[in-house]
Protein backbone atom coordinates (compact mmCIF):
# COMPACT_ATOMS: atom_id res chain seq x y z
CA UNK A 1 0.00 0.00 0.00
CA UNK A 2 2.74 2.62 0.95
CA UNK A 3 4.35 2.02 -2.61
CA UNK A 4 1.08 3.43 -4.06
CA UNK A 5 2.82 6.71 -2.83
CA UNK A 6 4.60 6.82 -5.53
CA UNK A 7 5.04 7.09 -9.64
CA UNK A 8 6.91 6.81 -12.11
CA UNK A 9 6.95 8.69 -15.51
CA UNK A 10 9.21 9.74 -18.31
CA UNK A 11 10.67 13.44 -17.22
CA UNK A 12 9.11 15.42 -19.60
CA UNK A 13 5.30 13.85 -18.39
CA UNK A 14 6.48 14.76 -15.30
CA UNK A 15 4.47 18.24 -14.38
CA UNK A 16 1.65 16.62 -16.03
CA UNK A 17 1.14 13.46 -13.69
CA UNK A 18 1.60 15.60 -10.46
CA UNK A 19 -0.99 17.80 -11.41
CA UNK A 20 -3.05 14.99 -10.09
CA UNK A 21 -2.09 15.92 -6.75
CA UNK A 22 -1.96 12.55 -6.06
CA UNK A 23 1.41 10.55 -4.21
CA UNK A 24 4.80 11.54 -5.37
CA UNK A 25 5.84 11.53 -8.71
CA UNK A 26 9.25 10.62 -9.92
CA UNK A 27 10.18 11.64 -13.83
CA UNK A 28 12.31 8.83 -15.31
CA UNK A 29 15.06 9.30 -18.37
CA UNK A 30 15.95 5.18 -18.45
CA UNK A 31 15.44 1.60 -17.23
CA UNK A 32 18.48 1.70 -14.89
CA UNK A 33 16.74 5.25 -12.71
CA UNK A 34 13.41 3.02 -12.75
CA UNK A 35 15.47 0.23 -11.16
CA UNK A 36 17.33 2.37 -8.75
CA UNK A 37 14.03 4.50 -7.55
CA UNK A 38 12.18 0.94 -7.23
CA UNK A 39 15.02 -0.31 -5.34
CA UNK A 40 15.06 2.80 -2.46
CA UNK A 41 11.69 2.34 -1.88
CA UNK A 42 11.95 -0.96 -1.05
CA UNK A 43 14.67 -0.37 1.33
CA UNK A 44 12.50 2.53 3.08
CA UNK A 45 8.94 2.25 1.77
CA UNK A 46 7.78 4.62 4.11
CA UNK A 47 10.05 7.74 3.32
CA UNK A 48 10.24 9.65 -0.04
CA UNK A 49 13.59 8.85 -1.63
CA UNK A 50 15.95 11.98 -2.42
CA UNK A 51 17.29 12.55 -5.47
CA UNK A 52 20.57 11.87 -6.55
CA UNK A 53 23.33 13.13 -9.31
CA UNK A 54 21.90 10.94 -12.21
CA UNK A 55 19.28 9.76 -10.57
CA UNK A 56 15.11 10.47 -10.80
CA UNK A 57 14.11 13.57 -9.73
CA UNK A 58 11.08 14.65 -7.68
CA UNK A 59 8.45 16.60 -9.81
CA UNK A 60 6.82 19.16 -8.86
CA UNK A 61 3.18 20.59 -9.89
CA UNK A 62 3.50 23.19 -12.53
CA UNK A 63 2.49 26.66 -12.72
CA UNK A 64 -0.88 26.29 -14.31
CA UNK A 65 -0.57 29.64 -16.36
CA UNK A 66 -2.00 32.65 -16.41
CA UNK A 67 -5.83 32.83 -15.29
CA UNK A 68 -7.24 34.42 -18.26
CA UNK A 69 -5.61 33.83 -21.80
CA UNK A 70 -3.92 36.58 -24.21
CA UNK A 71 -7.06 36.63 -26.70
CA UNK A 72 -7.28 40.35 -26.67
CA UNK A 73 -10.10 42.00 -25.30
CA UNK A 74 -13.80 42.82 -26.97
CA UNK A 75 -13.44 46.37 -25.84
CA UNK A 76 -11.58 46.49 -28.93
CA UNK A 77 -14.28 45.36 -30.73
CA UNK A 78 -16.14 48.51 -32.31
CA UNK A 79 -20.06 48.63 -33.09
CA UNK A 80 -21.52 45.47 -33.75
CA UNK A 81 -23.71 45.76 -30.93
CA UNK A 82 -25.86 42.53 -32.15
CA UNK A 83 -22.93 40.55 -33.16
CA UNK A 84 -21.11 41.10 -29.34
CA UNK A 85 -24.69 40.00 -27.97
CA UNK A 86 -24.99 37.25 -29.68
CA UNK A 87 -21.54 35.97 -28.87
CA UNK A 88 -21.86 36.01 -25.28
CA UNK A 89 -24.78 34.34 -25.27
CA UNK A 90 -23.30 31.69 -27.62
CA UNK A 91 -20.77 31.44 -25.03
CA UNK A 92 -23.22 30.96 -21.82
CA UNK A 93 -25.01 28.39 -23.20
CA UNK A 94 -22.04 26.67 -25.48
CA UNK A 95 -24.51 27.11 -28.26
CA UNK A 96 -22.72 26.08 -31.90
CA UNK A 97 -22.47 29.38 -33.68
CA UNK A 98 -22.49 30.60 -37.39
CA UNK A 99 -21.31 34.15 -38.46
CA UNK A 100 -21.38 35.24 -42.04
CA UNK A 101 -21.04 38.47 -43.51
CA UNK A 102 -19.08 40.69 -45.92
CA UNK A 103 -14.92 40.73 -45.51
CA UNK A 104 -14.13 43.31 -42.91
CA UNK A 105 -16.85 43.01 -40.76
CA UNK A 106 -15.21 41.53 -37.80
CA UNK A 107 -15.94 38.47 -37.84
CA UNK A 108 -12.82 36.57 -37.30
CA UNK A 109 -11.41 39.74 -34.69
CA UNK A 110 -14.66 38.97 -31.99
CA UNK A 111 -14.63 35.34 -32.39
CA UNK A 112 -10.87 34.77 -31.67
CA UNK A 113 -11.29 37.39 -28.38
CA UNK A 114 -14.06 34.38 -27.12
CA UNK A 115 -11.88 32.59 -25.23
CA UNK A 116 -11.07 35.89 -23.16
CA UNK A 117 -15.17 35.44 -21.73
CA UNK A 118 -15.31 31.51 -21.07
CA UNK A 119 -15.13 30.36 -17.48
CA UNK A 120 -12.25 28.12 -16.20
CA UNK A 121 -12.78 24.04 -16.48
CA UNK A 122 -13.61 22.40 -13.49
CA UNK A 123 -11.19 20.03 -12.12
CA UNK A 124 -13.25 17.08 -13.62
CA UNK A 125 -12.67 18.82 -17.35
CA UNK A 126 -9.25 19.63 -16.60
CA UNK A 127 -8.80 16.11 -16.15
CA UNK A 128 -9.96 14.95 -19.56
CA UNK A 129 -8.91 17.80 -21.55
CA UNK A 130 -5.05 17.71 -20.54
CA UNK A 131 -5.49 13.56 -20.94
CA UNK A 132 -6.48 14.31 -24.39
CA UNK A 133 -3.69 16.78 -25.21
CA UNK A 134 -1.20 14.67 -23.90
CA UNK A 135 -2.28 11.44 -25.93
CA UNK A 136 -1.86 13.78 -29.00
CA UNK A 137 1.23 14.82 -28.19
CA UNK A 138 0.53 18.70 -27.97
CA UNK A 139 0.64 19.45 -24.41
CA UNK A 140 3.26 22.13 -23.32
CA UNK A 141 6.46 21.04 -22.05
CA UNK A 142 6.36 21.19 -18.53
CA UNK A 143 2.44 22.20 -18.64
CA UNK A 144 0.45 20.82 -15.50
CA UNK A 145 -3.21 20.58 -16.17
CA UNK A 146 -5.05 22.61 -18.96
CA UNK A 147 -6.95 24.96 -17.04
CA UNK A 148 -8.74 27.15 -19.35
CA UNK A 149 -11.15 25.91 -22.29
CA UNK A 150 -9.01 25.01 -25.59
CA UNK A 151 -9.72 26.87 -28.80
CA UNK A 152 -8.48 25.38 -31.76
CA UNK A 153 -8.49 27.19 -34.80
CA UNK A 154 -7.42 24.73 -37.83
CA UNK A 155 -6.34 26.04 -41.54
CA UNK A 156 -8.94 24.99 -44.37
CA UNK A 157 -6.13 22.79 -45.74
CA UNK A 158 -6.44 20.50 -43.16
CA UNK A 159 -6.44 16.78 -43.30
CA UNK A 160 -10.06 14.51 -42.04
CA UNK A 161 -7.28 12.75 -39.97
CA UNK A 162 -6.33 16.48 -38.67
CA UNK A 163 -9.70 17.48 -37.90
CA UNK A 164 -11.44 14.34 -36.93
CA UNK A 165 -8.72 11.92 -35.88
CA UNK A 166 -7.07 9.29 -37.12
CA UNK A 167 -3.92 8.29 -38.26
CA UNK A 168 -1.81 4.74 -37.94
CA UNK A 169 -1.81 5.47 -34.48
CA UNK A 170 -5.26 6.97 -33.79
CA UNK A 171 -4.47 10.02 -32.46
CA UNK A 172 -7.08 12.50 -31.18
CA UNK A 173 -7.69 15.22 -33.98
CA UNK A 174 -9.16 18.78 -33.78
CA UNK A 175 -12.40 17.73 -32.92
CA UNK A 176 -11.33 16.13 -29.49
CA UNK A 177 -8.67 18.88 -29.11
CA UNK A 178 -11.39 20.73 -28.62
CA UNK A 179 -13.39 19.22 -26.03
CA UNK A 180 -14.90 21.53 -23.52
CA UNK A 181 -13.66 24.37 -25.82
CA UNK A 182 -14.15 26.16 -28.95
CA UNK A 183 -13.62 24.47 -32.61
CA UNK A 184 -13.10 27.48 -35.21
CA UNK A 185 -13.70 27.25 -38.42
CA UNK A 186 -12.46 30.60 -40.28
CA UNK A 187 -13.85 30.73 -43.96
CA UNK A 188 -15.93 27.48 -43.55
CA UNK A 189 -16.89 27.20 -47.54
CA UNK A 190 -13.24 26.67 -48.43
CA UNK A 191 -13.07 23.46 -46.33
CA UNK A 192 -13.74 20.37 -48.40
CA UNK A 193 -17.35 19.71 -48.38
CA UNK A 194 -16.83 15.75 -47.12
CA UNK A 195 -14.82 16.61 -44.24
CA UNK A 196 -17.45 19.34 -42.90
CA UNK A 197 -20.15 16.76 -43.70
CA UNK A 198 -17.95 14.36 -40.89
CA UNK A 199 -18.74 16.87 -38.14
CA UNK A 200 -22.03 16.09 -37.74
CA UNK A 201 -21.38 13.03 -35.36
CA UNK A 202 -19.07 14.93 -32.96
CA UNK A 203 -21.70 18.28 -33.11
CA UNK A 204 -24.56 15.28 -32.20
CA UNK A 205 -22.73 13.26 -29.93
CA UNK A 206 -19.85 15.03 -27.95
CA UNK A 207 -18.01 12.40 -29.11
CA UNK A 208 -16.33 10.98 -32.50
CA UNK A 209 -15.50 6.97 -33.01
CA UNK A 210 -12.49 5.80 -35.61
CA UNK A 211 -12.90 2.11 -36.65
CA UNK A 212 -9.78 0.31 -38.02
CA UNK A 213 -9.49 -3.09 -38.86
CA UNK A 214 -10.06 -4.95 -35.42
CA UNK A 215 -10.63 -2.04 -33.29
CA UNK A 216 -12.18 1.17 -33.05
CA UNK A 217 -11.29 3.81 -30.56
CA UNK A 218 -14.10 6.57 -29.35
CA UNK A 219 -12.56 10.20 -28.55
CA UNK A 220 -14.32 12.53 -26.56
CA UNK A 221 -15.54 15.83 -28.70
CA UNK A 222 -17.87 17.91 -26.72
CA UNK A 223 -16.96 21.48 -28.16
CA UNK A 224 -18.68 24.33 -29.30
CA UNK A 225 -18.97 24.98 -33.26
CA UNK A 226 -18.33 28.38 -34.39
CA UNK A 227 -17.94 29.07 -37.85
CA UNK A 228 -17.32 32.27 -39.93
CA UNK A 229 -17.67 32.84 -43.99
CA UNK A 230 -18.58 35.28 -46.20
CA UNK A 231 -22.06 35.21 -47.42
CA UNK A 232 -21.19 34.57 -51.18
CA UNK A 233 -17.56 33.44 -53.82
CA UNK A 234 -17.16 36.85 -53.94
CA UNK A 235 -17.97 38.30 -50.55
CA UNK A 236 -20.05 41.33 -51.69
CA UNK A 237 -23.60 39.89 -50.88
CA UNK A 238 -24.76 42.54 -48.32
CA UNK A 239 -22.35 45.29 -48.79
CA UNK A 240 -22.98 48.77 -48.92
CA UNK A 241 -22.02 50.51 -52.27
CA UNK A 242 -20.70 46.82 -53.53
CA UNK A 243 -22.06 44.97 -56.31
CA UNK A 244 -22.16 41.30 -55.83
CA UNK A 245 -21.24 39.85 -59.20
CA UNK A 246 -22.90 36.03 -57.86
CA UNK A 247 -25.49 34.38 -59.79
CA UNK A 248 -28.27 32.70 -57.45
CA UNK A 249 -27.27 29.16 -58.66
CA UNK A 250 -23.95 30.15 -57.29
CA UNK A 251 -24.66 30.90 -54.40
CA UNK A 252 -26.24 28.58 -53.25
CA UNK A 253 -23.67 25.76 -54.61
CA UNK A 254 -21.51 27.93 -52.44
CA UNK A 255 -24.07 27.23 -49.03
CA UNK A 256 -24.34 23.31 -49.95
CA UNK A 257 -20.79 23.17 -49.35
CA UNK A 258 -21.29 23.77 -45.85
CA UNK A 259 -24.55 21.11 -46.10
CA UNK A 260 -27.93 21.19 -44.95
CA UNK A 261 -27.88 18.39 -42.53
CA UNK A 262 -24.60 19.98 -40.52
CA UNK A 263 -26.05 23.62 -40.70
CA UNK A 264 -29.19 22.83 -39.10
CA UNK A 265 -27.27 21.66 -35.94
CA UNK A 266 -26.01 25.19 -35.69
CA UNK A 267 -28.43 26.79 -32.99
CA UNK A 268 -27.43 30.67 -33.98
CA UNK A 269 -26.52 32.09 -37.05
CA UNK A 270 -25.57 35.60 -36.93
CA UNK A 271 -25.12 37.97 -40.06
CA UNK A 272 -22.66 40.73 -39.83
CA UNK A 273 -22.13 43.86 -41.94
CA UNK A 274 -18.87 46.45 -42.11
CA UNK A 275 -18.92 48.93 -39.20
CA UNK A 276 -19.39 52.40 -40.50
CA UNK A 277 -16.70 55.13 -39.81
CA UNK A 278 -18.50 56.68 -37.52
CA UNK A 279 -18.83 53.30 -35.29
CA UNK A 280 -15.35 52.67 -35.64
CA UNK A 281 -14.63 56.19 -33.77
CA UNK A 282 -16.72 55.61 -30.83
CA UNK A 283 -15.77 54.54 -27.71
CA UNK A 284 -15.29 50.97 -27.24
CA UNK A 285 -17.84 48.49 -25.11
CA UNK A 286 -17.90 46.97 -22.49
CA UNK A 287 -14.63 44.60 -21.57
CA UNK A 288 -14.55 40.89 -21.68
CA UNK A 289 -14.12 40.67 -17.90
CA UNK A 290 -17.31 42.04 -17.94
CA UNK A 291 -18.96 40.19 -20.26
CA UNK A 292 -16.77 37.15 -18.64
CA UNK A 293 -18.77 38.03 -15.31
CA UNK A 294 -22.09 37.20 -16.11
CA UNK A 295 -21.15 34.29 -18.65
CA UNK A 296 -19.64 32.75 -15.51
CA UNK A 297 -22.98 32.86 -13.66
CA UNK A 298 -25.15 32.44 -16.47
CA UNK A 299 -22.52 28.62 -16.66
CA UNK A 300 -22.61 28.44 -12.76
CA UNK A 301 -26.60 28.39 -13.14
CA UNK A 302 -27.16 25.68 -15.27
CA UNK A 303 -24.25 23.20 -13.73
CA UNK A 304 -26.19 23.42 -10.70
CA UNK A 305 -29.39 22.69 -12.57
CA UNK A 306 -27.99 19.93 -14.57
CA UNK A 307 -25.91 18.37 -11.92
CA UNK A 308 -27.61 14.96 -11.88
CA UNK A 309 -27.02 14.85 -15.69
CA UNK A 310 -24.60 13.52 -18.19
CA UNK A 311 -24.21 17.27 -19.32
CA UNK A 312 -23.98 20.72 -17.95
CA UNK A 313 -24.63 23.37 -20.65
CA UNK A 314 -28.08 24.25 -22.72
CA UNK A 315 -26.82 23.42 -25.62
CA UNK A 316 -27.48 19.86 -24.63
CA UNK A 317 -30.45 19.73 -23.57
CA UNK A 318 -31.88 16.21 -25.56
CA UNK A 319 -35.46 16.54 -26.48
CA UNK A 320 -37.04 14.97 -24.21
CA UNK A 321 -35.78 17.33 -21.07
CA UNK A 322 -36.80 20.80 -23.34
CA UNK A 323 -39.97 20.27 -21.83
CA UNK A 324 -38.53 20.15 -18.20
CA UNK A 325 -36.37 22.83 -18.05
CA UNK A 326 -37.52 25.27 -21.32
CA UNK A 327 -41.10 25.92 -20.88
CA UNK A 328 -41.91 29.60 -21.49
CA UNK A 329 -44.54 31.68 -19.77
CA UNK A 330 -48.13 31.94 -21.88
CA UNK A 331 -46.93 34.82 -24.07
CA UNK A 332 -43.90 33.25 -24.75
CA UNK A 333 -45.49 30.28 -26.13
CA UNK A 334 -47.70 32.29 -28.24
CA UNK A 335 -45.02 34.13 -30.10
CA UNK A 336 -43.15 30.96 -30.61
CA UNK A 337 -46.74 29.69 -31.97
CA UNK A 338 -46.80 32.49 -33.96
CA UNK A 339 -42.58 32.15 -35.30
CA UNK A 340 -43.47 29.03 -36.17
CA UNK A 341 -46.07 29.20 -38.27
CA UNK A 342 -44.49 32.40 -40.19
CA UNK A 343 -40.77 31.12 -40.66
CA UNK A 344 -41.53 27.58 -40.73
CA UNK A 345 -39.25 26.27 -38.37
CA UNK A 346 -38.20 22.15 -38.39
CA UNK A 347 -38.22 20.59 -35.13
CA UNK A 348 -34.89 21.39 -34.67
CA UNK A 349 -35.09 24.70 -35.06
CA UNK A 350 -37.78 25.00 -32.34
CA UNK A 351 -35.73 23.01 -29.91
CA UNK A 352 -32.93 25.17 -30.97
CA UNK A 353 -35.12 28.42 -29.90
CA UNK A 354 -35.99 27.30 -26.66
CA UNK A 355 -32.64 26.62 -25.83
CA UNK A 356 -31.03 29.82 -26.85
CA UNK A 357 -34.17 31.76 -24.35
CA UNK A 358 -33.16 29.32 -21.85
CA UNK A 359 -30.02 30.97 -21.73
CA UNK A 360 -30.91 34.69 -22.16
CA UNK A 361 -33.04 33.98 -19.21
CA UNK A 362 -30.01 32.78 -17.43
CA UNK A 363 -28.19 35.45 -17.96
CA UNK A 364 -31.02 37.45 -16.73
CA UNK A 365 -30.66 35.10 -13.66
CA UNK A 366 -34.59 34.52 -14.21
CA UNK A 367 -35.60 31.61 -13.71
CA UNK A 368 -38.85 31.39 -15.94
CA UNK A 369 -38.36 32.10 -19.79
CA UNK A 370 -40.26 35.07 -20.79
CA UNK A 371 -41.66 36.48 -23.84
CA UNK A 372 -39.06 38.72 -24.57
CA UNK A 373 -36.55 35.94 -24.23
CA UNK A 374 -38.51 34.05 -26.93
CA UNK A 375 -38.18 36.65 -29.47
CA UNK A 376 -34.49 37.43 -29.04
CA UNK A 377 -33.67 33.66 -29.25
CA UNK A 378 -36.06 33.73 -32.30
CA UNK A 379 -34.02 36.68 -34.47
CA UNK A 380 -30.81 34.23 -33.67
CA UNK A 381 -32.29 31.02 -35.44
CA UNK A 382 -34.05 32.54 -38.13
CA UNK A 383 -31.60 32.54 -40.80
CA UNK A 384 -30.78 29.70 -42.73
CA UNK A 385 -34.44 28.87 -42.92
CA UNK A 386 -35.70 28.78 -46.94
CA UNK A 387 -33.46 31.23 -48.28
CA UNK A 388 -32.94 33.81 -45.73
CA UNK A 389 -28.99 33.74 -46.24
CA UNK A 390 -28.89 36.55 -48.77
CA UNK A 391 -32.04 37.93 -47.32
CA UNK A 392 -29.06 40.38 -45.27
Amino acid sequence: EQKRRFFLGPTANGPEAQALGQGRGYGIDCLEQAFRLLEAIEKSPGKCPPASGGGPAPVSPADPGPAVPTAGDFRDLRGQMALRRALEIACAGRHHLLVFGPPGGGKTMAVRRLPGLLPPLTREESLVVTRIHSIAGVLPRGGGLIRRPPFRAPHHSASSEGIIGGGKTLRPGEVSLAHMGILFLDETAEFRASLLQMLREPVEEGSVSIARAGSTVSFPADFQLVMAVNPCPCGNLGRDQSVCVCSGAEIRRYWQKIGGALLDRIDMRIPVKPVSAVAMQAPGGESSEAIGRRIAGAVALQRVRYRCFAFSRNSRLAPGFIDRFCTPDTAGAAALATALEKLSLSSRAYHSVLKIARTIADLEGAEGIRRNHVLEAIQYRRYGEGDLFWDL
